[in-house]
């Protein structure tokens, strides 16, 4: 980096400057952001001049860089609407653009500096330094006693043709013109008691006196005054045509704020009134703010005093919605303490269904065999030849048959209740998928009735590794909520398939199906969507769970009919595993 640049860095470094760019190019953007903020500036963009004033109207950046040529307002028609404004309009204004003339109307608009898109990046941050600089030894500036004054301009040169030039050109500016020929005259005139300049034009070549020297001596006069609490002042740079960068880095490094071709004096007229311009707009608005502060302060109190009564009054609200938040997680705490009690005697249910059964299964053993035994001798016995004992023993004999096919049924059913509960095989196991969904659905059979009827599809294995309860009471489960979804006739239908790591059971029905919404909520336990009492909504959560602990998948989706489909996905185990 050269000297200038690290002497703008060691001076500005004191706190962070937020710069605003207003540049409509996402590339060009994003460069200048980037090289910017590696040079210690907080920048933030906006893509168009509309939302650079609506961000002005509640956020006060220290500078802003605009692009001349923006979608809808540009960069001109926005900074003469910054400038109409008290708030932003003494804000200093650099103005990016490409065209020939873009430097004139930049200044014409109320920019504080014309630089090219295609010049060297660090002019761009030595100007922002400068401008920077003007900023804050303007504001230590206190506030005028009348209400309107001419700028006062310095302008030292060693030509007597450029200084009465000069003289001339910036009189009919409206400003108030001291001429100094030398470095002596011209430190005599910022020394002379009560002097106040707004702007100060100095010659750095060409003259009799080292330019860059006295450039150092000046600024050091300024900072001295600005430290002391005087008036600092901008401190413009005269060169030739086209000043190479080591003489602009040598100006800036010396204080320089700006730096001027002399061939060209309406630039430096526009320069030193634009720069004239912004001082006494800061010295209007530190008047304006003086005379309206105690009129403010008390607007801050009242609007204070308001926020604080708008803040007790949330406070209450939000305190009377804390308590109403605080009863509805008792309610629902009561309520979900009520479920698992329900829910710790259904588990207790079932232990004492898996005890009648295996306690009811001896006596009807019994009862069977001796049956079978009295159907036996029954059928051994002659046939009487009085027609009323032949009767009687015919009608022994068929209610001796029916007593063995309700007997029968007694027995399925108590092998049914015995495999379900399966009490002694919670561990992993082959287990035949058809043989089990049989035993299910002979189990929910006063659901099913005659109305819903059962598709059968057992495409895939017949047997698979797991535990009992994960057919057992998964798919019970998933079938008694198909049945209570289905109002009136429907069917289910219950597929099975296999690959070479999956093993899938799917079981849609022609019920009403569940929406979108409640999709991600029915395996949560407690949730139901059932009456109160019809329910305990901890089906699909034990069903979600017994195939979570199989590292498994169960999910929902929409049946080719338009009701649900459950999906249990079990991947494929060795029986060793």
């Amino acid at each position: 980096m050269s000297a200038g640049m690290s002497a703008g860095v060691s001076e500005a470094g004191l706190r962070e400057h937020r710069l605003l760019l207003v540049e409509d190019s996402e590339t060009q953007a994003l460069e200048l952001r980037l090289q910017l903020e590696a040079q210690g500036f907080s920048v933030q963009r906006c893509a168009t001049a509309e939302a650079a004033l609506d961000l002005l109207n509640t956020d006060l950046p220290d500078l802003v860089v605009a692009d001349h040529h923006l979608p809808g307002m540009n960069g001109d028609e926005f900074t003469r609407q910054m400038r109409l404004s008290l708030r932003t309009r003494a804000l200093p204004v650099v103005m990016l653009t490409s065209a020939r003339d873009g430097e004139r109307h930049g200044f014409e608009s109320g920019a504080d500096a014309y630089v090219e898109k295609s010049a060297d990046r660090d002019l761009l941050v030595l100007r922002i330094r400068a401008l920077l600089r003007e900023r804050k030894s303007g504001a230590a500036e206190g506030p005028s006693g009348a209400a309107f004054r001419r700028g006062r301009v310095l302008i030292v040169d060693g030509s007597a043709t450029y200084r009465a030039f000069f003289t001339g050109l910036l009189s009919q500016e409206g400003h108030t013109v001291v001429a100094a020929a030398d470095q002596a005259a011209a430190l005599a005139a910022l020394d002379e008691p009560g002097a106040s300049f707004d702007c100060v034009t100095l010659d750095l070549v060409g003259s009799p006196y080292d330019g860059i020297a006295l450039c150092t001596e000046i600024g050091a006069r300024r900072l001295t005054q600005g430290e002391a609490g005087g008036a600092g002042f901008p401190l413009i740079g005269m060169a030739g045509a086209k000043p190479d960068k080591s003489l602009l880095v040598a100006a800036f490094a010396a204080g320089a704020d700006d730096v001027v071709s002399k061939a060209d004096g309406e630039v430096l007229a526009m320069r030193v009134r634009g720069l004239v311009r912004r001082r006494l707009l800061e010295e209007d608005n530190r008047r304006i703010s003086g005379e309206f502060g105690d009129r403010e302060r008390e607007i801050g109190r009242a609007r204070a005093e308001a926020e604080a009564a708008a803040a007790r009054a949330a406070l209450a609200d939000a305190l009377q919605q804390a308590n109403s938040d605080l009863e509805d997680a008792n309610r629902k705490l009561t309520e979900a303490q009520a479920k698992l009690v329900q829910a710790a005697k259904m588990a207790s249910l079932g232990e004492l269904v898996a005890g009648i059964a295996h306690e009811i299964n001896n006596p009807l053993a019994f009862i069977l065999a001796h049956q079978g035994t009295v159907e036996r001798i029954l059928g051994e016995l002659p046939a009487p030849e009085a027609s009323d004992s032949a009767r009687a023993l015919t009608k022994a004999r068929d209610r001796v048959g029916s007593m063995r096919l309700g007997l029968t049924r007694i027995q399925d059913l108590v092998l049914n209740l015995r495999k379900f509960s399966r009490l002694d095989e919670g561990e992993r196991g082959l287990v035949n998928v058809p043989e089990a969904i049989e035993t299910v659905l002979a189990l929910i059979q006063h659901k099913l009735g005659t109305r819903i009827a059962v598709r059968r599809d057992f495409a895939g294995r017949a047997e698979i590794h797991c535990t009992p309860a994960l057919l057992n009471q998964v798919v019970m489960n998933i079938l008694g909520n198909a049945a209570d979804a289905i109002p009136g006739d429907g069917t289910i239908t219950i597929a099975t398939a296999s690959d070479e790591e999956t093993d899938t059971i799917r079981i849609s029905d022609t019920g009403p199906g569940i929406p979108d919404a409640l999709r991600e909520k029915i395996f949560e336990p407690f949730f139901t969507t059932k009456p109160v009492g019809s329910g305990t909504g901890l089906g699909l959560a034990i069903a979600y769970s017994v195939v979570q602990a199989h590292s498994g998948s169960l999910t929902v989706e929409t049946a080719p009919g338009g009701g649900a489909s459950f999906v249990i996905g079990i991947p494929r185990q060795s029986a060793a595993a």
